[in-house]
C-alpha cells in the first residue's frame, strides 16, 4: 500500500497498534469503506437478510441491500514498520448493538458514517461515543442521488460541537476513504494533547 507516501503525515508519538472503529446506522457504508482501505482481505461476518428482520430492519433508502454485518467487519492498514491501524466496523442495527462495547476497548477513535437521506441513523453512534469520551469525526458518504448538503449544516442537523469534524468522503474510493481516517487520527491526537 501507498500510504506513507501521502502528502500528509500520521502525528508523531502515537502507539504501535491503532484501534479504529468505524460506525454508523444500517447501509450506510461500513463495510465497504473498512473493505476498501484494508490491505488484506477484511474479514466480514455479513449474513443475508431474511424475513425474521422484516418490520425490524428498516430498508428505507437501501432497499436492494441483501446482507447485513452481524458482528464486525475487521481490515489492516500498515503504515510504517512501527504503526499499523486496525480498522473495526460495527453492526448498524441496534438488535446487535451489545457488540460495541467490546468493539470499542481500547479504540483511539471513531468515524461515524452519515448517509444525509437517513442523517437521524448516526445519532445512536454520536450518542455512544460522546458517552464514551470517544473522540470522533462524521464523514458524510456521498451516495449517489442523494442531495448534496453543506458540511456546516449537517454539523447543525446533527446538533454536534463546533470541534468535532464533518468530512465529506465516498467509501469506494481508496484516497477518500483514506483522508477520512488521517483527518480522524489528526483529531484525535488534537484531542489527546489538549487534554495533557
Amino acid at each position: 500500500m501507498d500510504y506513507e507516501h501521502s502528502d500528509r503525515r500520521v502525528p508523531e508519538g502515537l502507539p504501535t497498534g491503532i484501534k479504529i472503529l468505524i460506525a454508523g446506522g444500517f447501509g450506510v457504508g461500513k463495510t465497504t469503506l473498512v473493505g476498501t482501505v484494508s490491505e488484506t482481505p477484511p474479514l466480514r461476518t455479513e449474513e443475508v437478510l431474511t424475513e425474521t428482520g422484516v418490520g425490524i430492519d428498516d430498508l428505507s433508502g437501501v432497499e436492494e441491500k441483501a446482507t447485513t454485518t452481524v458482528a464486525m467487519d475487521f481490515g489492516r492498514i500498515t503504515i510504517s514498520d512501527d504503526l499499523v491501524l486496525y480498522l473495526f466496523g460495527t453492526p448498524g442495527q441496534d438488535r446487535f448493538w451489545f457488540v460495541w462495547d467490546e468493539l470499542s476497548l481500547g479504540a483511539l477513535g471513531a468515524v461515524v458514517l452519515a448517509d444525509t437521506r437517513r442523517l437521524a441513523d448516526c445519532f445512536p453512534s454520536i450518542d455512544y461515543f460522546e458517552g464514551r469520551g470517544t473522540p470522533f469525526i462524521v464523514a458524510v458518504n456521498c451516495f449517489e442521488g442523494a442531495q448534496r448538503y453543506a458540511l456546516h449544516d449537517v454539523q447543525q442537523a446533527l446538533n454536534l460541537d463546533a470541534d468535532v469534524p464533518v468530512v465529506l468522503c465516498d467509501a469506494r474510493r481508496k484516497e477518500s476513504a483514506k483522508d477520512v481516517l488521517i483527518n480522524l487520527l489528526e483529531h484525535a491526537m488534537k484531542l489527546r494533547e489538549s487534554r495533557r
